[in-house]
């Protein structure tokens, strides 16, 4: 128990430095303490409000190209890591609903940011309910959206819905990014950096890649909204009158 424990911090250690990351998780005795991390730290990211510092979707992927390398069952990684954020999300919705408007309240701290609530809100009025599945894909609103959910008191199975899709969407898409870019583009890209190029020692290229993809839905969202807003008469204006010849 105590050598689990010991791998386990050893994944802590190296959470914000992908290359040393995965050195550490291909590793193959330490298999079973990635898994437990990993789902620790999907589940705090997105439910407790002090997770919202924590890596996701560069973890995600960074998780998929060592999938790949080391061989783990990326089946069970995919399901245990679904599972660990559609759980997270659901205790969010929990503190909002506990808690109530008293959370816009809080004083900020290291551990909380209350500016971020409120973007969380405005994210939420702009897309309305569906803000639980695009919020999934945007760093700092995943944590926040389930608690505003809570706080609005949006019904739970409408709610649950929504956050099993998203969960299910965003965990599978990133793993399988990082799971499938790196047999696909290592092979091209050793052809044109020399044999010696491994995807896996410019990880950080490629999630700046895989995250501003990620993100694409939210912008082309929120682009439409804008578009639609900017067409729509103004309340109150008179109508255009036309001109008639005699």
């Amino acid at each position: 128990m105590d050598a689990l424990f010991q791998q386990i911090l050893e994944v802590f250690r190296n959470l914000f430095d992908p290359p040393a990351l995965i050195r550490v998780l291909e590793q193959k005795e330490i298999m079973l303490a990635a898994f437990v991390a990993l789902a620790a730290i999907i589940f705090t990211e997105t439910g407790l409000l002090v997770g919202f510092f924590l890596p996701g979707d560069s973890l995600l992927v960074t998780t998929g190209i060592v999938a790949w390398n080391a061989d783990w069952p990326v089946h069970y990684l995919i399901a245990l890591l679904c599972v660990a954020a559609i759980v997270g999300d659901s205790v969010g919705y929990l503190i909002g609903r506990k808690a109530g408007p008293r959370i816009f309240k809080r004083q900020k701290s290291f551990f909380f940011r209350a500016d971020y609530i409120r973007k969380a809100q405005e994210f939420y009025v702009e897309h309305g309910a569906k803000t639980i599945i695009l919020a999934r894909f945007v760093p700092i609103i995943r944590t926040f959206a389930p608690v505003v959910a809570g706080v609005g008191r949006m019904d739970y199975r409408r709610f649950l819905t929504y956050n099993v899709v998203g969960g299910i969407g965003w965990v599978a898409s990133m793993v399988l990014l990082g799971y499938v870019l790196t047999p696909w583009l290592d092979g091209p890209l050793k052809k044109v950096f020399g044999p010696e190029f491994q995807v896996q020692k410019h990880v950080e290229k490629v999630i700046l890649l895989v995250v501003f993809v990620s993100i694409l839905p939210a912008i082309w969202a929120a682009w439409r909204e804008r578009t639609k807003a900017k067409n729509l008469p103004a309340v109150g204006s008179p109508p255009v009158e036309t001109s008639t010849s005699a």
